[in-house]
Parts: structure tokens; sequence; C-alpha cells
């Protein structure tokens, strides 16, 4: 699905929540829609979805945005799942009536999220975890096969193995539709995006190619631990390296001193070295970033 938007502008009273907003994104496209809370991003997916007037156009396929003719081919995880008193087994019922599905379709990706619908048919929607909650909604989405695919932090209440279970079944079962993703994880980025959209103060601030992102904004913080406390004390004080509590030592790095440090700590400190970690960061927070046990 081909969206395009061309001064797109929307108010709350006082607020602007989106301010001109110009973006084209081709059928198939994988864009991260990113920013902090309250820089437009819920409005524009609001906006998309065909929920709120606006200024400015919008539109899909070349033709004018129409809320009828766009429900059929989207889906929509949201970032909170609804506090719905229906049962887990009329849900599905409705949704695979309206959306034309099978079951067991839904079925089958559910359990491949490692969700039973079986076991949740008869209890109400809201009385889901909200990993539960998740996984169904995702079962849902991508039992569709939408043209158009918006999550909006759909791993927050995941699992690490679910998080991945979820990474296959987006790109095996939505490869080829366009995809908003809301988030910040990392990983979830580089696994499921090529190109961002930075929104800031209801602004477009960066539009561009994912890993150019990514190169600019994220850094590394590697944390080692030694055997004793002056163990390796000199090499690590001499490459930059903070001392913290019970034998941690830190260092915020980019990704070329990363590739560099980790080799070199390894021949340096040898059996004295006892745990390595390496942890992808946001630079905002690498830069305030405490060591550990400081």
């Amino acid at each position: 699905m081909k969206l395009q938007l061309s001064k797109v502008d929307k108010r709350f009273g006082k607020v602007h929540a989106l301010r001109g907003i110009d973006l084209d994104l081709p059928p198939g496209a994988k864009i991260a829609l990113i920013g902090p809370n309250g820089s437009g991003k819920t409005t524009l997916i609001r906006v998309l979805l065909g929920l709120v007037q606006h200024r400015g156009e919008v539109r899909v396929d070349d033709a004018p945005i129409s809320r009828a003719a766009l429900a059929p081919r989207i889906a929509y995880v949201p970032q909170i799942a609804p506090q719905m008193a229906a049962s887990c087994g009329d849900l599905v019922r409705a949704i695979s009536e309206l959306r034309g599905l099978e079951i067991h379709e839904i079925r089958e990706i559910a359990m491949r999220l490692d969700l039973k619908l079986d076991d949740v048919a008869s209890r109400p929607f809201r009385s889901l975890s909200g990993g539960s909650k998740q996984k169904l909604l995702i079962a849902l989405a991508l039992a569709v096969r939408p043209e158009l695919l918006i999550l909006d932090e759909p791993t927050a209440s995941l699992d690490a193995e679910a998080r991945g279970r979820f990474f296959e079944l987006q790109r095996e079962l939505a490869g080829d539709a366009t995809l908003i993703l809301c988030s910040h994880r990392l990983e979830e980025i580089r696994s499921l995006v090529d190109h961002v959209v930075a929104l800031e103060e209801g602004k477009l601030i960066y539009n561009g190619d994912a890993a150019h992102y990514l190169a600019q904004r994220v850094g590394s913080l590697l944390e080692l631990r030694v055997a004793a406390e002056d163990a390796g004390g000199g090499w690590l004080a001499e490459h930059g390296f903070a001392a913290g509590a019970n034998g941690w030592w830190s260092r915020s790095v980019d990704r070329e001193a990363k590739l560099a440090l980790v080799p070199a700590a390894l021949g340096a400190l040898g059996s004295e070295l006892l745990d390595l970690v390496v942890r992808d960061v946001d630079l905002v927070e690498l830069r305030g970033e405490s060591h550990r046990g400081a």
C-alpha cells in the first residue's frame, strides 16, 4: 500500500500535535515511527487510520483516503489493549466473520506465539495477562494478511522467545505489507524496518535510512567483571573504563570502538575476565548512564 501525506496538520486546542507533515511511503515500505512522548506519533497513526479530522491531504494508492475503503486492507495492534468484556472466543468469531478469516488460521498463529485459544476461549479478554492479550491481538492482525500493518509497541508485554517468534511470523505473513512500527526497542527496529521517520513536537525531524539513523544515535555500553579489584585495572583504566563495585568496569563506546575493544579485552585480561556484557543503548541514555555499582 502506497501512502502519501501532504502538509498534514492537526491541533487539539492549544496543542499543535502535527505541524505540516510531508511523507511519501512506497508500497511495502518498512517504517519505524519514533519520537518522545508527545511528539505526535499517536496522532499520526490516528490520521492514517482515518480516525481524526486534519488539515492537509492523505492519499492511499494515489486516491484520497477513505476510511470505509481502507478498513478491510489494514490491521492495527495498539500499545494498550482495549479492556473488552467479551470472551476471547466471541472476539475471535466476530473478527473472523467480519474479516472473512478461518478461525483455524488464527488458532495456528496464536499457537506459534504459545497461546492456546481453546484454553482462553471462555475467558473475558480483559482478564488475560498483558502478554496473552498482545499475543491474541497479534494473531488476529497477522491472520488478516493486511496491506498496511500498524504496530504500536507490539511486543512490550512479550518475553524474548515470544518476540523472536513474532519477528518470524511478521516476515512470513505480512512481509509484503507496508509496515509502520512504533517502538523503542532497538532489536525491533533492526529486525523489522529499513526506514525511520522521527517526530519531535509535531515536526518531522528525520526521514531516511534506518541504518544511518541507528549509526548516529545508537552506541554500546561495555561492562567487564574481573576476578579481583586490581586484576587488569591498569589496562582497563588506560583504555577508558571506569571502576564500579564488585570487580565491574564499564565504558560507553561507538560501534568501531566496540569492535576493537572486545577482542582486545579478551586478549589482555585472559582468565581474569569473569564476565563480559555488551549492551546497545540509545545515545541519550548512554550519555547519562551511571556505571554499574557506582
